[in-house]
């Protein structure tokens, strides 16, 4: 089943975001070469595919796991999180619709 893995960034966390983005972008590309990976990305604090100083809020992953369990496991072991990027995040379950 897909999963939704959102995270909000803590205010301020743009140096950590920086220095933690390498081992964060290794653990999603080992997702996609699996074949589990849908979507990935950072959401820019403002309007601007470069938000610059301005940062991120966040970050959305869409991905397969065998179970919510798994997806949480997953999401709790992401190097933002042990950087202290994210204040929180939250794990849903997805059903995909479009594109078909």
């Amino acid at each position: 089943m897909l999963y939704a893995i959102i995270g909000r960034d803590r205010e301020g966390s743009l140096d950590a975001r920086v220095a933690a983005r390498p081992a964060h972008l290794e653990r999603l590309q080992a997702l996609q070469d699996e074949g589990r990976l849908i979507v990935a990305g950072p959401f820019p604090a403002i309007d601007s595919l470069d938000p610059g100083p301005a940062g991120f809020s966040g970050s959305l992953i869409v991905a397969e796991f065998t179970s919510l369990d798994a997806a949480k496991t997953w999401a709790d072991a992401d190097p933002y999180v042990a950087a202290g990027v994210y204040e929180a995040v939250d794990v849903k379950p997805f059903r995909k619709v479009f594109p078909a």
